[in-house]
């Protein structure tokens, strides 16, 4: 039986029914229901004319119906499109006709985009929506909970590891691309992550990822607090727990509320939390800070392990994490493109910020294709052969460009650089595509974010580069204070400017810095520099 997420799923829900695979907003489903409810949907999507490679998109917040959704989607052998809820029209338009959707499920209060935009989408042929109370039903679109009552359950039937998986990347530049994956291949790299990370023998087949089942004990129970719509939460926070028959709790909220969060970790027994970098971090620490100072902390006991993907997360926050609970802090350099390296901080042992472990067949090399020495000093690209993409969907010259073969071998080079130290382990610099050239430098803006945010007052930065007429360019810090920053330290820039100093070389070091009441991010915790840049141009 070839590997493949909606048999995996069908075969967990038949040897464990019973047990809660989706929480959300009020709502639980056990296994069966999860699969029962999948299989409806899929019949409503077949009988709407969809199949075997057939793209419906999911213009969802986080919740059980997102992955419903998903899973209904690999039961007919096509392939979920996540839809980013933030884009603004003329995005949305293209994102829905790159990808060639031919249905999307939408909930009530996106029912006005979607009127707005449906003209311009010929190649959908259904709409299902979700009833969230703000809506009445779109004109001509399927209610979602009612087409379920009214469906029967999809047949299962035999599927290919060949069938096509991919996630929409829109990277730090460009318009959104689709990173494709062989479905089985990604299937069977989940199943063999969640178990090699318990200790347990990878298995060969489906057969025996079902034997492992009674071996994980306790069965994962995550909450992605990034949105399912980015790599990191539907990835790290759904696919890889429910490969190993746990739970994924989701909200639907918007917007990062640190409490809440704590409070569905204490409520449901979360196990697993799926963050993204400082941004996510630094949040969660205060509150748990505060809640500790006011006599009332948080319990966390059920936490057993904080994942983090996509953006820097500081030495220091880990290590104030770590006097509320004892987590095992996972930090994961990856990207769409594939995953490279990891990093564990335990109260044993804290690692360096940007410092990583580097996973089987992942290298670094020179822009001239030649492997960079341990302990050079030289600056390389990474790049990883272990699982590497198909390529990108219907973008021939960005998949050359990205996916290239040296010495024979395949690898994926998402755009990162980095240096090797001797021990072999690597110091990651940041994106090639946000690296500002000053005089002739190259500055990464992690490395300088990184040591602006040392400074005890300040709560977030982004670096950018601006317009310099001697040196090209001119690096510019964009930052935001602590709450509790006393204020005669607001609106010191020389001051600030003088602390990296005794962090960065003399051409990393900020030659100006604007002050903003709150540096954005964006929706999946990542770094803004669009933003950024915007902001920096109009100071």
């Amino acid at each position: 039986m070839d590997f493949h997420f909606a048999t995996l799923f069908e075969a967990i829900a038949d040897a464990q029914p019973e047990r809660t695979a989706l929480i959300g907003d009020g709502k639980r489903r056990t296994w069966r229901e999860f699969d029962d409810r999948a299989a409806r949907i899929a019949t409503i999507l077949m009988a709407h004319g969809l199949g075997q490679d057939s793209k419906v998109g999911i213009y969802l917040h986080n919740s059980p119906e997102y992955l419903e959704t998903h899973h209904s989607v690999f039961k007919i052998r096509g392939c979920p499109i996540n839809v980013n809820y933030r884009y603004k029209t003329d995005e949305l338009v293209y994102l829905l006709d790159n990808a060639d959707v031919e249905a999307v499920v939408f909930q009530a209060q996106y029912a006005a985009r979607i009127w707005e935009i449906r003209n311009r989408l010929p190649k959908v042929k259904l709409y299902l929506q979700i009833d969230d109370g703000t809506e009445s039903l779109l004109k001509g679109a399927v209610d979602f909970e009612r087409g379920i009552l009214s469906a029967t359950a999809m047949p299962r039937i035999e599927r290919s590891g060949d069938d096509v998986y991919m996630l929409y990347t829109g990277g730090t530049t460009g318009m959104p691309k689709g990173v494709m994956y062989p479905g089985g291949g990604f299937c069977q790299f989940f199943i063999a992550m969640g178990a090699g990370g318990r200790g347990l023998p990878v298995p060969a087949t489906i057969g025996g990822a079902i034997e492992l089942l009674p071996k994980i004990d306790p069965r994962p129970v995550s909450l992605p607090a990034c949105p399912l719509m980015h790599g990191t939460g539907i990835w790290l926070g759904a696919l890889m727990p429910l490969a190993m028959g746990g739970t994924v709790v989701t909200t639907s909220r918007l917007g990062l509320d640190p409490d809440f969060l704590w409070e569905l970790c204490e409520t449901h027994r979360v196990s697993d939390l799926v963050i993204v970098g400082d941004a996510f971090a630094k949040t969660l620490l205060s509150a748990l800070d505060q809640a500790a100072t006011r006599g009332n902390p948080y319990d966390v006991s059920s936490v057993k392990q904080i994942i983090s993907s996509g953006v820097m997360w500081s030495a220091e926050t880990k290590t104030a994490l770590l006097r509320h609970g004892d987590f095992a802090l996972l930090d994961v350099m990856g990207s769409t493109e594939g995953g490279m390296s990891s990093s564990l901080t335990t109260r044993a042992a804290v690692a360096k910020t940007a410092k990583f472990t580097l996973n089987e067949g992942v290298r670094v090399f020179t822009d001239e294709g030649q492997p960079v020495k341990a302990g050079s000093g030289e600056i390389g690209r990474v790049a990883t052969s272990g699982f590497v993409p198909l390529g990108y969907f219907k973008d021939p010259d960005k998949s050359a460009a990205t996916f290239k073969e040296i010495d024979g071998v395949r690898y994926s080079f998402p755009g990162d650089y980095a240096t090797v130290e001797a021990d072999g382990s690597i110091t990651l610099l940041g994106r090639g595509s946000v690296c500002i050239n000053t005089g002739g430098e190259k500055v990464f803006p992690e490395e300088v974010e990184e040591a602006v945010k040392r400074h005890p007052h300040i709560f977030d930065c982004l670096v950018v580069g601006v317009p310099d007429d001697r040196f090209g360019q001119r690096i510019l810090a964009v930052v935001s204070y602590r709450d509790d920053a006393p204020d005669a330290s607001r609106g010191d820039a020389s001051g600030l400017i003088e602390f990296t100093r005794d962090h960065l070389s003399g051409y990393n070091v900020p030659r100006s810095v604007v002050f903003v009441d709150q540096v954005r991010c964006a929706p999946n915790g990542k770094a803004d520099y669009k933003w950024a840049k915007q902001v920096a141009l109009q100071a």
